[in-house]
């Protein structure tokens, strides 16, 4: 298993502080579906994901919508 990235922990830490609408920033402006992953990984583990109805709704959107295909590549 790889090691959590840093921007996952991070945004981890602004969930568990209770500013969820930083958190919420954060993951709308995601780097990858893996850091998404980890994200939610680390808050499964402590039980953190049940809690936040809007921080799960977020981050499986993300992983959504950034796993889709992209509809326009520039030449």
């Amino acid at each position: 298993m790889s090691r959590p990235s840093v921007w996952a922990t991070k945004v981890a830490a602004l969930i568990k502080g209770n500013n969820s609408q930083a958190a919420l920033a954060q993951i709308k402006v995601a780097p990858t579906v893996r850091d998404l992953q980890q994200l939610r990984a680390l808050m499964t583990a402590d039980g953190s994901l049940a809690k936040h109805r809007l921080v799960d709704e977020a981050t499986s959107d993300q992983i959504v919508a950034l796993s889709a295909p992209r509809l326009h590549r520039s030449p």
